[in-house]
């Protein structure tokens, strides 16, 4: 009897940003305008990296797997939100639905694994400058990053096997503006004590470890920067952490907000999703270009060398 009250799943409805009627235009030109920007801006800094040999190193070469990394999480739901502002019809099938489930938790390990190798390679350069090349050789760099990929990959599968293996009844509306697992989840006719248990320690005590060991590193950085003799040698030293300590506080901010503070309205939680989804990715190709002397010079080179080629 329990399996012929079961109904297929084949589509799901998302429901989108919450009290946004009326102002759907707005939102779409706003969105496409950060979307946009963050395809630009990440694409320009992945593509001066690439061309100049000068930022052949460890530390752009993680970079530049932090701009691929911003490139997937802005494409996940944004394209999909953008023609739901628009568009009476806000389905999007299951396919679509598990895509957005795996994509999201996906990159968003590799980034916070990412976050946590490049404030490793901080460590180093500040802190053991002669050994540097020695330990974050070209063979340790890419077992680090294949290894964030590989691990990320992983923790996205358990997930969303866990999440679409659970029995659904037929009930589909989403009562958000993309499928994440909590949403889809509450969906399901089963108890999903499991998954919420595994998805909390996923997400929430992950990310906390990972932002514990980049604390750890950082102490040791300003240990070591405060021993630099000289004010200018202090001022570089600091320099070359800034910009990732930036990013490091724009992705784990939004995480330590929604995971410490459970009583926040939902309008609050999408808001703050929205920033970590859409905004963050853009600025992260801005911050390190503000504030890196190389960056923008190869930014430069790059478009010197489109300009000659035209």
């Amino acid at each position: 009897m329990e399996m012929e009250n079961r109904t297929v799943v084949s589509e799901y409805i998302l429901l989108g940003i919450p009290n946004t009627k009326g102002h759907e235009t707005i939102l779409f030109i706003g969105f496409l305008v950060f979307y946009l920007c963050t395809l630009l801006g990440n694409l320009l800094i992945s593509s001066a990296i690439l061309a100049d040999s000068r930022l052949h190193t460890p530390m752009y070469f993680f970079l530049c797997n932090l701009s691929v990394v911003d490139l997937g999480l802005a494409s996940i739901s944004t394209p999909k939100l953008l023609v739901n502002l628009l568009a009476k019809n806000r389905t999007i099938s299951l396919g679509g639905c598990m895509s957005q489930v795996f994509f999201y938790h996906f990159l968003q390990s590799t980034e916070c694994l990412i976050y946590t190798v490049m404030a490793f390679d901080r460590y180093v350069a500040i802190c053991h400058p002669l050994r540097y090349l020695i330990i974050m050789n070209w063979r340790v760099c890419i077992i680090l990053a294949a290894g964030t990929w590989v691990t990320s990959s992983f923790h996205a599968t358990i997930l969303t096997s866990l999440t679409f293996t659970l029995p659904y009844c037929g009930a589909n509306v989403v009562d958000y503006f993309f499928c994440d697992i909590f949403a889809v989840a509450k969906l399901a006719c089963a108890d999903t004590y499991i998954i919420e248990t595994v998805t909390f320690t996923n997400t929430g005590v992950v990310p906390m470890t990972c932002f514990f060991l980049i604390l750890l590193s950082y102490v040791r950085i300003v240990y070591s920067i405060l021993k630099i003799n000289s004010a200018e040698g202090r001022r570089k030293a600091a320099s070359t952490c800034a910009s990732h300590l930036t990013v490091v506080i724009f992705f784990f901010g939004p995480c330590a907000l929604v995971y410490t503070q459970p009583q926040l309205s939902k309008a609050l939680v999408t808001a703050v999703q929205i920033s970590a989804d859409i905004v963050t990715p853009m600025l992260n190709p801005v911050i390190y270009t503000l504030r890196n002397k190389e960056v923008k010079g190869a930014l430069r080179k790059l478009r010197g060398e489109q300009t000659t080629a035209h």
